[in-house]
């Protein structure tokens, strides 16, 4: 089994669909409306271990109902939550998600008690960096903790995967010295100066990142799939075609297909395939950790795109 343990953010996510985005300063009736389990860390965590992975989660929630909401769920669907800090004094991190038709998302963060975190409070969960295959990290913590895991995970010999995600104003080379660097499209312009437009333009952000020290670099594309660039060469890996409801934490479910893939030893290029059809089948659905796929749900897919 793989064994992924994810340093990262814990909210809830209020979901609310609109017809379109509202302007500055106007009063818009919205749609449905959803209260999610989310964050990027829990996210990714609950995608690995809906696809067959042990997932172990490191973060901090407030005391209140949606910290007991987001763990208990997180239980539920076999995410170890042992090493998530209770905080008395703080709030749950709170994502407030606006989509609009075709799956268009603008997203507002509260980070609370995600901003909470510290390099002392990673360094207390040492042990888990032995027992990892892999570690999985984001932005929606403090950087302190960041580099502490990385710095932990180095010293035990387990690689990296770091979704720089959202991307910093500023992240320090040892950051990105990691096996895996994941950006999406926004992501990688924040870091290298180039917006990928296309597939040329994307290896050509994925190339920049790879000077940057990234030992390999993924930079994902929506609907075209995503590409590499690291120590199998470049390439393109296309992806299944879906109608999209809700693009939020489709993302998170490329990464955790990915960290569980790649945990297993599969080369990167299957397990990119792998991702790809994970995201795809998360934008289908409405929600953070609700549009999850499954372990049975992704090989299906899979089997379909490869027209076996």
């Amino acid at each position: 089994m793989s064994k992924v343990l994810v340093v990262g953010s814990i909210n809830m996510d209020l979901v609310m669909r609109v017809p379109r985005f509202p302007q500055a300063g106007e009063t818009l009736t919205g749609g449905a409306f959803a209260v999610v389990p989310g964050g990027k860390g829990a996210n990714q965590a609950a995608a690995a271990a809906r696809l067959g992975s042990e997932a172990r989660l490191v973060g901090a929630v407030g005391a209140d109902q949606f910290g007991e909401a987001a763990l208990a769920n997180l239980q539920r669907q076999g995410v170890d939550v042992a090493a998530v800090r209770r905080l008395p004094d703080a709030h749950t991190g709170v994502a407030m998600i606006i989509v609009e038709p075709g799956g268009r998302n603008t997203i507002l963060v509260a980070s609370s008690a995600n901003g909470e975190l510290r390099a002392t409070d990673v360094q207390a969960e040492a042990p888990l960096f032995a027992w990892a295959n892999i570690l999985v990290l984001q932005c929606e913590v403090p950087l302190e903790a960041t580099l502490a895991a990385i710095r932990l995970a180095r010293a035990n010999g387990r690689p990296v995967l770091f979704n720089v995600a959202p991307a910093p104003a500023e992240l320090p080379e040892e950051a990105l010295a990691v096996d895996w660097v994941v950006v999406n499209e926004q992501e990688a312009a924040a870091l290298t100066g180039i917006l990928p437009a296309d597939v040329p333009s994307a290896l050509e952000a994925a190339l920049a990142l790879r000077r940057r020290g990234a030992q390999q670099a993924i930079v994902t594309l929506g609907a075209l799939g995503c590409v590499y660039a690291g120590r199998e060469g470049t390439g393109h890996i296309p992806a299944p075609q879906v109608e999209a409801v809700d693009t939020t934490a489709a993302g998170d479910a490329f990464v955790g297909a990915l960290a569980t893939a790649l945990a297993r030893g599969e080369p990167l290029s299957e397990a990119l395939l792998y991702a790809n059809c994970a995201g795809a089948l998360a934008v289908t659905k409405l929600g953070a950790q609700s549009s999850l796929p499954d372990a049975a749900s992704v090989a299906a897919l899979l089997r379909q795109f490869r027209g076996e």
